[in-house]
């Protein structure tokens, strides 16, 4: 019987540049009540796997964590760092998904157009492949929960 308590029913991923990602999951406990495990994964120097940092967040916290969590982030931006450009990141996020969406395209258009026609059957297998490695590096070895 599988122990539900580690079945996530809803999730979500930030990645936060090339080597880190965060994770936020909401999972159900035996009595079917729920809370929220928030994990840091990051991409280890040498290559070797994943350093994972988990926060366990329960309902009776989420009030007071948010509040405080806002609180401190708008202290930076305000008091401490209030010339940063804080939209800086996603735009460079929304540029490099971008950039690998076109390499993408531009790589199954090459691959389609290299093809005789003999070989099309194989040819769309070999883009549906290509595409989803490439995609899989694009998002820099995605962790399964």
């Amino acid at each position: 019987m599988e122990d539900k308590r580690f079945e996530s029913v809803y999730s979500s991923k930030v990645r936060a540049g090339k080597r880190r990602t965060y994770f936020f999951d909401v999972r159900q406990t035996k009595g079917e009540d729920y809370y929220i495990t928030i994990t840091e994964s990051t991409k280890r120097f040498d290559g070797n796997g994943y350093e994972r940092h988990k926060i366990f967040l329960y309902k009776e916290d989420f009030n007071r964590f948010m509040g405080n969590l806002e609180d401190t982030v708008n202290h930076v931006k305000t008091e401490l760092m209030p010339d940063f450009d804080y939209e800086l990141y996603e735009k460079r996020q929304l540029e490099w998904e971008e950039k690998m969406r076109q390499e993408a395209e531009m790589n199954a258009d090459s691959e389609s157009s290299e093809s005789t026609p003999a070989e099309d059957t194989t040819s769309t297998e070999a883009e549906t492949t290509s595409t989803s490695e490439e995609t899989d590096t694009s998002t820099d070895e995605d962790i399964s929960w």
